[in-house]
């Protein structure tokens, strides 16, 4: 639901140019940067919509108000306890002010993209070359029912086929990630190269039934098991190829299903965990936490601390310099302060894993849901003494949900040693949430008896299988997020590769 604010009261310099479109920028945190996006709608009755997007961090059209004041405008998440204050420049192409957090503040510049303007109706859009299904399947042993979309690619068939599962959160068919739809991309790509493709509404999400809230790991299994029985049933699928691709968590239930009877005929794993489910929540970028519920103010003030010690560093080089010291020994002097600066980093950061590994061990550990979120809301609250309660019991409730205690018992390796399908394990370099070098090598070594299994790093790719910005797509003059044609091209040649088996 998104939140609307009135605009009588905008600022002059607001009224010149309309805030209606696509706010674009990089907030920098430690260890680099997070894209986000604020995407502005103006009605004619003066009234205005505005969602958050941070694909990184999960965060997915987080409704926010717009407030003017003078000639500032207040962009505010209430529920995600966050808020940009900027002033707009004086050509109308950018908003500078500063992102606000509990806890922590950092200076951001968003770059306005108007809304695309075309010829023709926005409805209006080219057929694919392909036949679209909206489907309904059943999961008998849950009593409940599962929709989404089924693309088969033109001619007489049959096709090898794909069914596409989503990472961890709650998902709609196509995985839209901001302005960026993993999963519809993905079946658009491999159906105009003929493989069928189903992609599903998660349980509780779009119009799938199920409570997303309760769902866990093992119930996800048995919905992509009632899939591949559906799939087995259409006329123009091929059923002796009909495999899985799964991104995250998808990729692991993927693994989870090729161990067991009527396995899928193949498995294109993308970033799945190699490591236990709680190593992991550990060893994630503490941005995922946040995404859970939990304002890390250690690792804002973290972040604080590092931008002040670089600050002292850069003056007292200047003074150096002032003073006659060579290039040489002010670069000594720099260099020592970088390797002191990453031991210091070090230290901290061990702290606060070993504070999340706490948290998450208490959870694991405590069969009593009130007690372990009493304890949990009590952990967060010393952390962040300024986080409101709500959020507060909010974040507790999601650490403690059925989801989060069976992952966090979760072992990937556990299924691996049977499994006997072709797999393909894809990791990127640049992936910050599940680590390639470390998960590809747990994964490779738990499959080492299948002899059918291919492993690949694609370099400079994330969690999301994007390649780095600089490498997008320009559509209408604006970079646009897209599935990295690396790993398009190496998911399908596979599998056609192995359809021909």
């Amino acid at each position: 639901m998104s939140i609307r604010t009135q605009a009588q009261n905008a600022p002059a310099a607001a009224k010149r140019y309309s805030l209606e479109g696509q706010w674009k920028g990089a907030l920098t945190v430690p260890g680099g940067s997070l894209p986000m996006m604020i995407t502005v709608t103006e009605l004619a009755d003066g009234n205005r919509f505005a969602v958050l997007d941070v694909p990184m961090q999960r965060v997915n059209r987080e409704p926010m108000t717009v407030t003017p004041r003078g000639d500032t405008l207040t962009f505010e998440a209430e529920q995600a306890g966050c808020r940009f204050v900027g002033r707009r420049s004086a050509d109308g192409q950018q908003l500078l002010g500063v992102w606000q957090q509990t806890g922590y503040s950092a200076p951001l510049t968003l770059l306005f993209i108007p809304p695309a303007t075309a010829a023709a109706p926005k409805t209006f859009k080219f057929p694919p070359p392909y036949r679209v299904e909206e489907v309904s399947l059943p999961n008998a042993s849950d009593h409940l029912r599962l929709t989404g979309t089924l693309t088969i690619p033109a001619g007489e068939g049959p096709f090898p086929t794909a069914l596409l599962l989503s990472d961890f959160d709650t998902q709609t068919r196509d995985a839209v990630y901001g302005d960026y739809a993993l999963a519809g991309g993905l079946a658009d790509f491999l159906t105009r190269r003929g493989i069928a493709v189903l992609r599903l509404d998660d349980r509780g999400a779009g119009q799938s039934e199920g409570d997303s809230t309760t769902v866990t790991t093992t119930e996800r299994l048995r919905d992509a098991q009632a899939a591949l029985s559906f799939l087995r049933t259409r006329p123009l699928v091929d059923i002796a190829h009909v495999g899985i691709v799964g991104h995250g968590e998808g990729g692991n239930i993927a693994l989870m299903a090729a161990a067991q009877p009527l396995p899928p005929a193949f498995v294109v794993t993308l970033a799945a965990a190699g490591l236990p489910g709680r190593e992991l929540l550990t060893e994630q970028r503490p941005s995922l936490l946040l995404r859970s519920g939990v304002a890390d103010t250690a690792l804002l003030g973290f972040a604080r601390r590092q931008e002040q010690a670089r600050e002292a560093a850069r003056r007292q080089a200047e003074k150096l310099r002032a003073s006659g010291s060579n290039a040489a020994q002010v670069e000594t002097y720099l260099e020592q302060q970088r390797m002191r600066q990453k031991g210091e980093d070090r230290k901290r950061m061990d702290a606060l894993r070993k504070r999340r590994r706490a948290m998450l061990e208490i959870v694991r550990q405590t069969a009593d849901n009130s007690q372990a979120q009493a304890i949990v809301a009590n952990m967060i609250q010393q952390d962040n003494p300024n986080m409101p309660l709500g959020e507060v019991q909010n974040a507790a409730v999601r650490l403690t949900s059925p989801w989060y205690r069976q992952y966090l018992n979760f072992d990937p390796q556990a299924a691996l040693a049977g499994i006997r399908t072709p797999v393909l394990l894809l990791h990127g370099t640049g992936d910050d949430i599940a680590d390639a070098q470390v998960n590809l090598e747990l994964l490779a070594k738990g499959l080492k008896a299948n002899k059918l299994v291919t492993t690949q790093k694609l370099d400079g790719i994330n969690h999301l299988f994007q390649a780095p910005t600089t490498e997008w797509p320009l559509i209408n003059g604006q970079p646009r997020p897209v599935m990295a044609p690396a790993a398009l091209e190496q998911i399908q040649a596979w599998i056609k590769a192995h359809a021909k088996d």
